[in-house]
This record gives C-alpha cells, structure tokens and sequence, in this order.
C-alpha cells in the first residue's frame, strides 16, 4: 500500500467514522431525547415518538441516495464528500443547542425532525461516495481490503458515541445528564466536524472520474440511466435482494436489535448494556478487514451469504442463552409463569406504527402492548365476541384491560406472581470496565461478540461488492440506492417490525423471524442470480460483459 492510497482510506474512514457518530447518538440517546422534546405526550408515547424520529433520519437516506448519488456522478466524489459532511456535521450540532419543548413547544419536535431528516439524507450520499472513492483508488485484486476500512467505520462510529455517552455519564452523574449534560456530545461533534473537512479538503478527485470526466464520458442523467434502463436497474434490484437487505437485517440485529434486546426486553441498566457492546465492538471488529481481506481470496459471495446463512440458523438459540444470562429470573418466568391474554381476537390488531400516526385503544390492543413492554411471554385465548379484553397470570383472577388502574394492576400481579422488576438483582451488573472478568458479563460478551462477527462477515465486503456491479459513470447513484434502501428500510424498520411482532404473538423471541426470514432470501437469491465480482475491472466501460484482467503494470 502505498503512502496515497493510506491517505486516501485514512481521509475517507476518518471521516465516514464522524459522520456515524453523529448518527448513532440519536439513537442511543433516543429516551432520553424524547423526555426532552416530546414532553407533552405520556412517557410510553413519548420514547415511540423519539424512536420514530430517529427512524426518520433511515426512512430518507435512499433520497439522500439519489441526490447526492447524482451529484457525486456529475460533479464528482471529492466536493460530494464535503456537502454531506457539513450537512450531518451542522445539524447534529443544532440538536444540542436546540430548545427543549418546554421553552419553545411543538416548534421543539418539529425542528428535531427536520434535522433528522437532514442526517439522513446526509447519510444517504455518504456512504456511496466513501466505497467508490476508495474502491476507484484501490489496486485490482484488493478493494475487499481496502474497502473494508470503510466497513469498519459504521461500527467505529457506535463504538465512538457509547464511549463519549458513558464518559459523560460518569463525569456529570444520571441527574445532570438527563437534564442538560446529554447534549455535550452533541456540541463535541463541531470539533468533528472541523476536523473532517479539513481531511476532506486535503483530498484529490477519484483518478477514474476525473479521467472520465476529461475524457466527456461520464454519465449525463445517472438517475435515468441507472433505473431507467432495465440492464442497470436489473443489476440494482438484484443487489438489494440478493446482498443488501440480508446484510442490513443481520448488521442491525447484530448491534442496534441486541441493544435493544438487552436493555428493553431483559431490563439491562443502560451503563452495563453500553458497556457489554462497546466491548464485543472492540472484540469483534477487526472482523471488517480480515473478511475483506479474505473476499479478495475466495470471493464477496461465499462469505456476504455464509454470514447471512450463519445468522439465520443461531439466532434463536443465541438470544435465548442471551436471556438466560443477562436475567435469569426473567428467563425462568417465560417458562414457568403462564400469561394469557383473554380477548376476541377479532379486536386486536397488528401493532405496526413505523410512522407514529396510529394509536391503539381497544382492551385488547393496550393489553398486549402492556405486556410486551413488560418482557412478558403470552399466549391469547378466545372469549365470546362483546367480551371485554383481560390478563389472567398463573390461571388467576381476569384483570379486565379497560381498568383505570389496569397497568399498575398488572405491573403488581406479574411481581407476585414471579416476574422480576427492571432493578431484579439477578439481572448482570458492570459497576466498571474490568467487570468482564466475571463470569455473567464474559458469557454475554461472547455471545454479542459472535453477533459481531457475523456483522463483519456479511459487512466486510459489501463495498467491494456493490462497487464492482456498476460502471464507473453510474456508480455512485446506482451503488448508493440499494445500499440504502437496503439499510434505510429492511434494517432501519427492524425495531418496530419486531414490536409489533412480539406483541401480536406474545413471545418475546418472535420479533427475531424478521432478519433470519430476510437473511434467508438473501441466501437463496444471492447464490442462483448475483454474479461473483471480485476478478471484474471496475474500469471497463460496462461490467456487465465478461471481465476482463487489467495488467499489473496498469495505472491507476
């Protein structure tokens, strides 16, 4: 590797690596944000919204795609680049100096959402432009390896904003964090921001379009020409179901659903949820470049779809041994203490609210989410039509859900019977860093450390893969879109689609059926319709004829 090609993967990771960080915070700061900007509304409503707003800023990145895909193939990478660094940079930083709903009300939230929006989109032209500046720079034969320090950077990024939330959280304590020290790594991101465009501005134009671009072959219309042309757009669509989308379900489950999974269903306190990940991240991810190394090998396929294949097979199995160490009284309760739901099931419906416009307030509906919320397994027994919803624990006496008193009722039953609540001593507790040492904490660090690499394998070598379907004057554009929406849609909807499934089955596992269905797919439409790219030269004008090999002695 040469001195340029390190500047060029160091100026491209570093910053991608800020632009994730920027990111990520929302989401790991989604309750604590929504306290502050959705106050209005009931806590449960209130932390839905702030989890909506954030899947928001996912919803828009296959636009940001398109946009900044175009513009990367018109204008050029290195000036994309720079747009969407200012963009994500600035608006992340206004999320800490922004007003809170007590002093300004509804403008609060719906200056929140706009900046959300612009993340995304933001987001949405980063990643394609980072994957094509480093893969057109790469010699042939290593762009898995080298597009692989741009993979790394999704997961340096979470790793990056876990370590600033807790470094904060231990310096201003609970109290002030909740109430005003959250929004300091929102403000330390300006200090990021600077940092990137001076990167940025230090870097040269892609030597492939400016070649092209001095030679007048670049593409005039990317848009139409990559899916308004079946030849390309073919290409796309196969790239989203048959790569893409089982990477995205893998990768979110692998990081943002396990996070989720520790803290919401197994009631895992926020500081030993962080600490366990930030430690399979640090464990797990040089898994990014040994599998990009390794795709220039054997090939992107073998192991995007054996990563997704992998992942389909032990997710069960490895989220219930999850459950089992993390809080062992609750896993105990899923199999001794029989719940039912006692309603006409012709009045409850399937819970999926990924835009936030829906309520629910049949008996039923409020007894299901109730009981998801509270990590409790159910099954749901039928009653003669008109009778109203209830709950019976442990075959006892009907609580009927339409009770005013009916959530309390219900939080008091499932202690007696045996349920733990949220501060159950036998749920794992890390007061420190070296609590890995302990036998509880190293068993879950194993686990989640496994699920980060299978994130690495389907991850590693996506850029490679994506880059070499396309030709270079459409690349940025037609790479860009199924990657988001991949990413955006199948992986960015997981959370909700999984509550919704949890609570409409009343099995705290079952939201898992999503990402192995989906991963699933992948593996079956990847291996018989995506075509192996790792021999392909990325500079023939179309790479959809035959490739053919470049000479070694070939400039770049």
């Amino acid at each position: 590797m040469t001195r340029e090609e390190r500047k060029v993967i160091v100026a491209s990771s570093l910053g991608t690596v800020f632009e994730w960080y920027d990111f990520y915070l929302y989401g790991s700061l989604a309750a604590v944000i929504g306290a502050n900007f959705f106050s209005q509304y009931p806590e449960s409503t209130r932390n839905i919204f702030a989890l909506l707003a954030f899947a928001a800023g996912f919803l828009v990145r296959p636009f940001g795609a398109l946009v900044f895909g175009r513009l990367g193939d018109l204008v050029g990478r290195k000036y994309t680049f720079l747009v969407t660094i200012l963009i994500m940079g600035s608006s992340t930083f206004l999320v800490g100096i922004l007003p809170t709903s007590d002093s300004i009300g509804l403008a609060a939230p719906i200056i929140l959402i706009i900046l959300r929006l612009l993340q995304g989109l933001a987001l949405g032209g980063e990643y394609g432009g980072a994957a094509t500046y480093v893969a057109e720079h790469a010699p042939h034969g290593r762009r898995g390896f080298y597009t692989s320090f741009i993979q790394i950077t999704a997961t340096a990024g979470l790793f990056l904003s876990l370590l600033v939330i807790l470094f904060t959280q231990a310096a201003f304590g609970p109290d002030a964090f909740k109430a005003w020290a959250w929004r300091i790594p929102f403000l330390v991101s300006i200090l990021l921001l600077g940092i990137s465009v001076w990167i940025r501005m230090q870097m040269e134009e892609s030597p492939a379009f400016a070649r092209m671009k001095a030679e007048g072959t670049h593409s005039k219309a990317p848009i139409s020409e990559a899916f308004g042309q079946w030849k390309n757009a073919k290409v796309a669509l196969l790239a989203l179901l048959g790569l893409v989308a089982g990477q995205a379900v893998v990768w979110y489950t692998g990081q943002f659903y396990a996070l989720f999974f520790l803290g919401s269903v197994l009631k895992v306190d926020g500081f030993t949820t962080n600490m366990l990940i930030a430690w399979s991240l640090l464990l797990g991810s040089g898994g990014f470049v040994l599998f990009g190394w390794l795709s220039d090998k054997i090939g992107r396929k073998p192991i995007i779809l054996g990563g997704c294949l992998l992942a389909a097979l032990t997710y069960f199995p490895l989220f219930k041994l999850m459950s089992a160490e993390a809080n062992p009284a609750l896993h105990r309760a899923h199999t001794d203490i029989p719940v039912q739901v006692l309603a006409d099931r012709s009045t409850c419906s399937f819970q999926f609210n990924p835009v936030g416009t829906r309520t629910f307030t049949q008996p039923c509906d409020i007894a299901k989410a109730a009981l998801a919320r509270a990590s409790v397994n159910y099954s749901v027994e039928d009653v003669p039509p008109g009778s109203v919803a209830a709950v019976r624990i442990a075959g006892g006496t009907p609580m009927p859900a339409n009770s005013p008193t009916f959530t309390r009722d219900l939080g008091a039953a499932l202690t007696a019977a045996g349920y733990p609540q949220a501060s159950n001593p036998t749920v794992v507790k890390m007061s420190g860093v070296f609590d890995i040492f302990r036998e509880q904490p190293a068993v879950l660090i194993g686990i989640l450390t496994l699920l980060v690499i299978y994130v690495t394998m389907v991850y590693g070598p996506i850029a490679a893969a994506l880059v070499e379907l396309f030709p270079t004057r459409i690349r940025y554009t037609s790479m860009s879109l199924p990657y988001h929406i991949g990413n955006g849609w199948f992986g960015g909807l997981l959370p909700a689609t999984a509550f919704a499934m949890i609570a409409q089955t009343g099995d705290v596992y079952f939201g898992l059926w999503y990402p192995i269905v989906i991963a699933a797919v992948t593996v079956v439409i990847g291996t018989f319709f995506v075509p192996e790219t790792k021999d392909r030269d990325i500079f023939a004008a179309d790479t959809a004829e035959p490739p053919q090999r470049r000479p070694a002695s070939a400039s770049l």
